[in-house]
């Protein structure tokens, strides 16, 4: 008898770390439920990936959306557990901290973090937690970054919901082993996505009369050029894959380009670091 297709559901397919991962497993055979916002965007994404792929819409931070979407794989796997949720599905809000708008934080927050729980509740019940499904008991996939364990300055609201999501899938990890799910975090560096046009487009106008107006443009450019030299969406991919799949898979894995020289940097003290990046991006401090 042939093996049943395993399936798995990836929030925020549409472009980067999603996209890569939905490829990675449609191409070896798995059914990708892939969430996006737009109905375009779940027409292009299902015309690339082919029949392996199923496009779900909804935001993460639409709890309704995120239910209604559960309930459709729910149908969808006939009985079966899910393999895996992939919580991909998040924003990047840059700023700093003493300026920056408290609704965009707050946004930051909810996508990024609040979305997460969301989704996990959603989709908790068919890896697992619904001990009436048939199979083995799924993997929860969290993306976080090099920016949870490292933050950098004016990418406070990120680092901060990454630092969180850190938190967040450590004490999931230890709760859902009462039904066997394990809980992975991927930590990549820079990737190469379209975020970075992004970047490139954002206006620091509102901050020209600050302190922080040169320092900002200089942090914009270093953030651009890293991201356009830096993982593909396939390598993220080809690691969230091994994540799902391996026997033993690790909690965390970190994925990066300059692994030598983050190991170099987590040797010196936090006021050296501070000190460095400070007189890299022109954060001196100002005379008055």
């Amino acid at each position: 008898m042939a093996n049943k297709q395993k399936s798995v559901v990836i929030t925020g397919v549409s472009t980067g770390i999603g996209w890569g991962a939905a490829q990675a497993l449609t191409s070896a055979g798995f059914r990708v439920f892939g969430s996006v916002r737009k109905e375009e965007d779940a027409k292009r994404v299902a015309a690339a990936l082919g029949p392996n792929f199923v496009p779900l819409i909804f935001d993460v931070t639409d709890e309704k959306a995120v239910k209604a979407a559960a309930s459709r794989v729910r149908s969808a796997l006939n009985g079966e557990t899910l393999m895996g949720l992939v919580n991909n599905a998040g924003i990047a809000v840059a700023g700093p901290l003493a300026y920056l708008p408290v609704d965009e934080f707050r946004k930051q927050l909810e996508v990024n973090l609040t979305g997460v729980v969301i989704a996990t509740q959603a989709f908790a019940p068919l890896l697992g937690v619904d001990r009436s499904l048939k199979g083995k008991p799924g993997r929860i996939i969290n993306i976080s970054s090099g920016s949870g364990r490292k933050a950098s300055p004016f990418l406070g609201p990120y680092s901060t919901s990454k630092f969180g999501l850190e938190g967040l899938s450590e004490a999931l990890r230890q709760e859902m082993m009462v039904f066997g799910i394990d809980v992975i975090v991927v930590a990549p560096g820079a990737v190469a996505t379209p975020i970075w046009d992004k970047a490139e487009a954002v206006d620091t106008a509102r901050y020209a009369t600050t302190a922080y107006a040169r320092p900002l443009e200089i942090v914009r450019a270093m953030a651009i050029k890293s991201g356009r030299a830096g993982l593909s969406p396939e390598k993220l991919g080809a690691v969230i894959k091994q994540a799902l799949t391996a026997r033993y898979p690790k909690p965390r894995y970190a994925v990066s380009r300059h692994s030598t020289a983050n190991m170099l940097l987590s040797l010196l003290s936090q006021r050296t670091i501070d000190r460095l990046t400070a007189n890299a991006v022109g954060l001196k401090r100002q005379k008055r």
